[in-house]
């Protein structure tokens, strides 16, 4: 389980609620998932992307797969999981920080947001605390994450 936050590509004159409704109609959950094929244009922003983490987070891995690029960080604070397809993207983060280690890897978590935000023009929003992450506080989501992780602790180990 983690917590999750999404970036979108909106639609012109879509709302990013619309936008998220129209792209969750289309989704078929019994199909494949379409591979990657991604625009120059859209290339060109994951380098852009891919360039500026890796200047402000070390260590960091990337790879290609078939239906999305991803980068990860692996060293402290924690791991941060980036997985981009062009129109949307999504950060993952594992629930298990807790205290002032979650504060530290959501900090990180919304600068890479920021970044991906700054390089490709996608909006992100972290629904776990329903805020923007453009203006987001990443201290009301490491509340979040912090709590949800302690309570796993406390119920499911």
């Amino acid at each position: 389980m983690t917590y999750d936050i999404m970036l979108v590509r909106v639609r012109p004159g879509l709302t990013l609620q619309e936008t998220l409704d129209r792209l969750n109609a289309d989704f078929d959950p019994n199909g494949d998932l379409p591979p990657l094929r991604l625009t120059q244009a859209q290339r060109n922003e994951w380098d852009r992307i891919l360039r500026r983490v890796s200047r402000d987070v070390d260590p960091l891995t990337s790879e290609e797969y078939l239906h999305s690029l991803t980068l990860e960080t692996v060293g402290p604070p924690g791991r941060v999981q980036l997985d981009y397809r062009g129109d949307t993207a999504n950060i993952e983060v594992g629930y298990r920080h807790s205290g002032p280690m979650a504060l530290e890897v959501m900090e990180l978590a919304y600068h890479i947001a920021r970044i991906v935000e700054d390089e490709s023009g996608l909006t992100g929003h972290d629904f776990e605390v329903d805020q923007p992450t453009r203006t987001g506080d990443p201290v009301k989501a490491a509340a979040r994450l912090s709590g949800v992780t302690e309570w796993a602790q406390h119920h499911l180990s």
